[in-house]
C-alpha cells in the first residue's frame, strides 16, 4: 500500500441493493455515499451525493440487471467526481458480511478460502451472506489488485461464553448443524460501546454497557469491559427484541402448531415470523413515528403495539444488568434508538431501583451527537449514540491493511 493511500470503499451488497460510502481515512471524512436499489428490476434507482465537494444529490432511474452492472455504476459516479476505484489513493475495499460464524473473529482479507468459508455459512445465513458473496466477487473483478476486506456482523459477539452462545439442546445435533447463538449488528455494538466509554471519559476495558440497538432490524447486547458477553439476537436475526416486522423471542412450539392447526409449511411460517410479525403484525405499521401519531389520535391497536415493544425492552434490561452485575450505561442507538423518545422514556420508566432515569429536558433535544439524557444523580448514564457502521467498517479495514 503507498503512502497515499488513504481512501476506503465501504460496500453493503444487499439481495437488490448496494449502498456505498467512500471514505478518508486521514480524518473519517466521508468523500461520497450513496444506494442503487432494486436490482434487476424493470426499474432501478441510484442515488449518489458527492460529499467531498457539497455537490447535490444525483439521481437515476433505469434498470440495472444484477450487482456487477450496479457497482460499475456506481465507479462511474464516483469517477465523475474524480474519486474513481482506479485511483493510487484507494487502499482497500471493506465489505459488510453479515454471518462468520466462529471461525472470523476478525476483519479479515478476502482470499479464495475465505470465499469459501463465507458460502459454507450460507445455510444459517441464506439472505445475506449470498447477497455479500456477489459484491465481493463483483468489487473482486472490478480491482482485482486491490485487498478486499471481510467486516463480519456476527465477530464481535464472538466473545460470549460458552454459556451464553449455547441452547440447551442436544450437543451433538447442535454442533453437527452448527445451532447456537452468533448475535449480529456486531459492529453497531462495537462502535456504540466504545464510544459510549468515551462519552464517559473512560477506557473501555472500564465500562459495562448495554447496547440498545433500535432500528427495523433491533438487538441487544451486553458489553463488559469491551467485549461482548451476551445479545439478543440468536442463530438467525429472528431472535430477541420486538422488531420492525421480526417477532422477536416466541415460544418455539408455535411453529408447530401453526403447522398442525393452520396448516401452513415451514416456508409460510418463515415469512409470518420475519415479515408479517414483530410491530407490523401487531398494528399494522413499522415506522415508530407512525405508531407515535395513531397513539396520539387515540389508537389502542398501536397503543398496545408500543407497550408490547416497550416490555420487551424492559425485559432485556433487566436481564442483561444481572449478566453484567455493574452497569456503568444503557446507550440508545440506531433509527428509533436515536430519534424517539417516548421509546427512551418509556423503556426505563420505572427502573430507578436499577439506578437508571432519563431527564426529560435532556431526553427531548435532536441531535446528530453522542450524549447523556440522564440526571446526574442516576447511578446508570443513559446515553443515545449515533451508531457509524460504515466508520467502524472503515477503521477496521484500514487498520488491517495498513498492518
Amino acid at each position: 500500500m503507498t503512502a497515499n493511500a488513504t481512501r476506503v470503499l465501504v460496500l453493503n451488497s444487499g439481495s437488490s441493493s448496494v449502498k456505498y460510502q467512500l471514505l478518508d481515512m486521514r480524518d473519517g471524512s466521508r468523500l461520497a455515499a450513496g444506494l442503487v436499489e432494486r436490482i434487476g428490476e424493470e426499474t432501478s434507482r441510484l442515488a449518489h451525493t458527492p460529499l467531498a465537494t457539497g455537490g447535490d444529490k444525483r439521481e437515476r432511474e433505469a434498470r440495472i440487471a444484477d450487482h456487477e452492472e450496479a457497482l460499475k455504476a456506481v465507479a462511474d459516479e464516483l469517477a465523475a467526481d474524480g474519486l474513481g476505484l482506479d485511483s493510487p489513493e484507494l487502499a482497500a475495499i471493506g465489505h459488510r458480511v453479515v454471518h462468520g460464524g466462529l471461525k472470523f473473529t476478525e476483519p479479515t482479507v478476502i482470499d479464495d478460502a475465505v470465499l469459501k468459508e463465507i458460502e459454507r455459512l450460507v445455510p444459517v445465513a441464506p439472505l445475506h451472506n449470498p447477497a455479500n458473496i456477489t459484491g465481493i466477487r463483483t468489487a473482486q473483478a472490478l480491482r482485482p489488485d486491490l485487498p478486499q476486506v471481510a467486516v463480519f456482523d456476527t465477530a464481535f459477539h464472538t466473545t460470549m461464553p460458552e454459556h451464553a452462545a449455547r441452547y440447551a439442546i442436544d450437543v451433538e445435533t447442535a454442533d453437527a448443524h452448527r445451532i447456537r447463538r452468533y448475535g449480529f449488528h456486531g459492529t453497531s455494538h462495537a462502535y456504540v460501546s466504545r464510544k459510549t466509554a468515551e462519552l464517559l471519559g473512560k477506557a473501555p476495558e472500564d465500562v459495562n454497557v448495554i447496547v440498545l440497538h433500535l432500528g427495523n432490524g433491533a438487538s441487544a447486547s451486553a458489553v463488559a469491559g469491551g467485549r461482548c458477553v451476551d445479545t439478543s439476537m440468536g442463530l438467525t436475526p429472528l431472535e430477541g427484541l420486538v422488531m420492525g416486522t421480526r417477532s422477536g423471542d416466541i415460544d418455539p412450539a408455535v411453529v408447530f402448531h401453526l403447522k398442525r392447526v393452520a396448516g401452513m409449511d415451514a416456508d409460510e411460517i418463515d415469512v409470518l415470523l420475519n415479515k408479517k410479525s414483530g410491530l407490523i403484525g401487531l398494528c399494522g405499521d413499522n415506522d415508530m413515528r407512525e405508531i407515535r401519531r395513531r397513539i396520539d389520535e387515540g389508537d389502542q391497536r398501536a397503543a398496545l403495539a408500543f407497550d408490547i415493544y416497550i416490555h420487551r425492552l424492559k425485559k432485556y434490561i433487566g436481564a442483561y444488568s444481572a449478566v453484567l452485575g455493574r452497569v456503568d450505561a444503557v446507550a440508545f442507538t440506531a433509527g428509533v434508538g436515536e430519534n424517539a423518545a417516548p421509546v427512551r422514556e418509556a423503556a426505563v420508566k420505572g427502573l430507578e431501583e436499577l439506578g437508571l432515569a432519563v431527564d426529560a429536558d435532556l431526553n427531548s433535544v435532536r441531535s446528530d451527537e453522542a450524549r447523556l439524557i440522564s440526571p446526574e444523580y442516576a447511578r446508570v448514564a443513559v446515553a443515545v449514540v449515533p451508531t457509524d457502521e460504515e466508520l467502524e467498517i472503515a477503521n477496521q479495514t484500514y487498520a488491517l491493511v495498513s498492518n
